[in-house]
């Protein structure tokens, strides 16, 4: 007879227990259901003019896995309010680090009907040092323009992806 030690089973027993305990409870993952993903990728993106806009344009498809075969079920219009504030001064009164805000004031919108169905104002904040080189400063602003979208674009994922989710089960 084999004997197993109790930390090669613990892990396996615990795991077991704790997805019986949240199918009871009615847990349901986000992603679990296919409505979701099918619902983000017939989302087309409508970017503004700019960086900015861009950016997260790339970002957003990126997120919702744009699926081009499929006619769009929504349209998702925005606009980018891009703010930069000066948080680090040095000695000589010269700031060497930046806080940049952007904002999107955002509404979807029915591609059928041409009717708003949500809309919002999500916000995400980065911060970066600004170097003396010229370059390097122009560098450092336009890889802080990247995050800010990246981020921005997972909130505004994670906002929708629980709206259909929700509107899914309704």
């Amino acid at each position: 007879m084999k004997r197993f030690p109790l930390s090669k089973t613990l892990p396996a027993a615990f795991v077991a227990v704790m997805a019986l305990g949240l199918a009871g409870c009615g847990f349901t993952p986000l992603y679990g259901p296919q409505t979701v993903t099918k619902g983000l990728s017939a989302i087309e993106v409508v970017a503004p003019p700019g960086r900015a806009g861009y950016l997260l344009r790339e970002k957003l498809d990126d997120a919702f896995a744009r699926d081009a075969n499929v006619l769009p079920s929504h349209k998702f219009i925005y606009s980018v309010q891009e703010q930069r504030y000066a948080r680090g001064v040095r000695v000589d009164n010269v700031a060497n680090r930046y806080e940049l805000n952007l904002t999107a004031h955002w509404r979807l919108v029915d591609s059928k009907t041409g009717k708003d169905v949500k809309s919002g104002t999500t916000s995400a904040a980065v911060t970066y040092d600004s170097a003396d080189q010229p370059y390097a400063s122009i560098a450092a602003q336009q890889d802080s323009q990247e995050r800010a979208a990246t981020e921005l674009a997972r909130r505004i994922q994670l906002e929708l992806a629980t709206w259909i989710a929700g509107k899914s089960k309704a």
